[in-house]
């Protein structure tokens, strides 16, 4: 495991501009660092859209140029849906990018003002600078099939336990207004 921790810190070098990006549904928030965690940049706002996309895209080249770095390494929470459009630009543009366990964001948030508050600035902070310390994990490459796949069982998660719900449900209200059914609901329920 440690092995695999100073594999991903030896990922971020003098020559990589890192950028930490908090995930939110229409402007995501990205701050820009370099390997020993100065801010190379004002966090700023990404749209979520194709235009805001390509706008960041630019933006990295330029902050590129300017800090003359050779490499970049993005990462972000995998917060609901939000990150998926992002991700699939970034694969596209063959930005790599990686993601941050929403705990270490958490445990992070004190590391600059002893305040546990939250804010996309902050948060697009913290995440920056836990990746040149390894904090991260890199997302398995998944075929259609795969996805499908993931998505499927957790759909049939979802409803096994929302069968669940309305089983106890129909238990309790039988249980509550009509007692005298509730044995032979059982045999029906063993015979199933």
């Amino acid at each position: 495991m440690k092995d695999n921790r100073t594999k991903r810190i030896n990922q971020v070098q003098e020559s990589t501009l890192v950028i930490g990006i908090d995930i939110a549904k229409e402007n995501h928030y990205a701050c820009a660092i370099d390997s020993r965690g100065r801010e190379l940049a004002k966090v700023w706002r990404i749209h979520q859209s194709r235009e805001g996309f390509i706008q960041f895209e630019e933006y990295i080249h330029m902050l590129m140029n300017q800090h003359q770095k050779t490499d970049v390494l993005i990462g972000f929470e995998a917060t609901g849906h939000y990150w998926m459009n992002l991700a699939h630009f970034l694969k596209a543009i063959d930005f790599p990018f990686v993601l941050v366990n929403p705990l270490h964001v958490k445990n992070s948030k004190e590391m600059d003002d002893n305040l546990q508050t939250k804010n996309d600035a902050k948060d697009a902070r913290v995440i920056a600078k836990l990746l040149p310390n390894g904090y991260f994990s890199v997302p398995r490459d998944m075929t259609p099939v795969d996805h499908s796949l993931r998505q499927g069982s957790a759909i049939r998660e979802r409803l096994r336990k929302d069968i669940g719900a309305v089983k106890n449900r129909i238990q309790r209200w039988i249980a509550l207004y009509f007692p005298e059914f509730r044995q032979p609901l059982r045999i029906l329920e063993n015979k199933n």
